[in-house]
C-alpha cells in the first residue's frame, strides 16, 4: 500500500479506537438486552477491525504500525467507558440502610418521585431502616446525591437491574412523568 508512513500510523490508531469502542458499545448492548441490535454493531465491528489487522499485518515490519494499533486499542478502551457513562441505558436498583428507623428517608424521597419500598431491619448497632429504589440509570447520580443530602450516614449499594415487571412506578418511567417537575 503506498500510503503515507505517517497517514498509515494515524489511520491504524483511528481504525483501533473505533473498533474497540464499537466493542464497548456491543457489549453493553448485550448487557441491556438488545441483542439485535449488539449482533448487527459486531458485525461493522469485525470488519473494522479486520481492516486494522490488516493494516498492520501488510506492514508488519514497520514496528510504529503495532505501536498504532496497540495505542489505539488502549485508547478506545478510555472512548469505550467514557461512551458507556453517556449511555444510559435501563435502571439501577439502590438498596440504602439509614441508621434511622424512621420513614422520613422515604417519604422525602417518594416526594422526589423515586419509587421506594422500606422496611425495618436489624443492624449490627440495633434497628435500621432499608430502603430499595428503582430509578432509571440517568437519574443514578442525582439519587446517591440526595440520599447523601438527606441521610449523609446512609450506607447504599446498587445494582443494574435488567428484567423488571408490574409496579405502578413502571407505568409512571414509561409515560415519562418521573422527575418532570
Amino acid at each position: 500500500m503506498g500510503l503515507n508512513p505517517i497517514l498509515l500510523v494515524v489511520i491504524i490508531f483511528m481504525i483501533s479506537i473505533v473498533y474497540v469502542t464499537l466493542s464497548t458499545v456491543r457489549m453493553i448492548l448485550m448487557m441491556k438486552g438488545y441483542r439485535y441490535f449488539a449482533a448487527a454493531l459486531s458485525v461493522l465491528e469485525v470488519i473494522i477491525n479486520i481492516l486494522g489487522l490488516g493494516l498492520v499485518l501488510e506492514n508488519i515490519s514497520e514496528i510504529q504500525n503495532l505501536i498504532s494499533y496497540a495505542a489505539g486499542f488502549g485508547a478506545g478502551i478510555i472512548v469505550g467507558s467514557v461512551i458507556e457513562d453517556k449511555l444510559t441505558l435501563g435502571y439501577v436498583t439502590a438498596t440504602v440502610v439509614s441508621p434511622q428507623n424512621s420513614d422520613r428517608l422515604s417519604k422525602q424521597l417518594r416526594e422526589k418521585g423515586y419509587g421506594v419500598t422500606d422496611w425495618e431491619t436489624n443492624g449490627h448497632e440495633g434497628k435500621r431502616r432499608s430502603l430499595q429504589i428503582l430509578t432509571p440509570k440517568k437519574h443514578e447520580l442525582k439519587l446517591y446525591q440526595t440520599i447523601k443530602e438527606l441521610e449523609p450516614q446512609a450506607f447504599v449499594v446498587a445494582n443494574d437491574s435488567k428484567t423488571i415487571h408490574g409496579g405502578f412506578w413502571i407505568r409512571t418511567v414509561k409515560r415519562g412523568r418521573l422527575f418532570n417537575s
